[in-house]
């Protein structure tokens, strides 16, 4: 469920999203700001905001099913990251509000995801869902960084 639920949010919805759009405004529509609206939304806004509910709510599920880490001690950190993943989260969801954030957000969500796949690369006993994570970080960061810089090299 946990692979599904990150490819569907990171990539399917996304761009669901946008060939929504274009259907409905027409294919001038299209552009790297349509892109990284939906990008941002959906990844940053909607996954990270999620992530870290459950990060707050029952930290004990990244811990031991995804970081495979039994020890308790792990959990008040696994909780804090769930405040700063709520926290960008709610950056991202508020792009949609104002189209200003949603630059912060992409540059914000490149550098955490990115930070975090190269992580756990260096993590040699990573569990297959450690591997999901690892593989969507590193693409997701890739996405979200083209997006900031082309909005930003205009």
């Amino acid at each position: 469920m946990y692979a599904v639920t990150v490819w569907g949010l990171l990539f399917v919805l996304p761009i669901l999203s946008i060939v929504a759009e274009v259907i409905s405004r027409g294919p001038s529509a299209f552009g790297p700001e349509l892109i990284g609206k939906w990008f941002v939304f959906w990844a940053v806004g909607v996954r990270l905001f999620l992530a870290g509910l459950v990060q707050m709510l029952r930290p004990q599920y990244t811990a031991r099913k995804i970081l495979g880490i039994a020890g308790e001690e792990s959990l008040v950190v696994v909780r804090e990251l769930g405040f700063a993943n709520t926290s960008l989260g709610v950056i991202g969801l508020g792009s949609m509000l104002a189209s200003g954030w949603a630059l912060p957000a992409a540059l914000g969500g490149a550098l955490f995801y990115g930070l975090a796949g190269v992580n756990h690369t260096g993590r040699t006993s990573r569990n297959t869902l450690e591997n999901v994570a690892t593989i969507t970080d590193l693409l997701i960061a890739g996405i979200l960084l083209i997006f900031f810089i082309m909005a930003t090299a205009r």
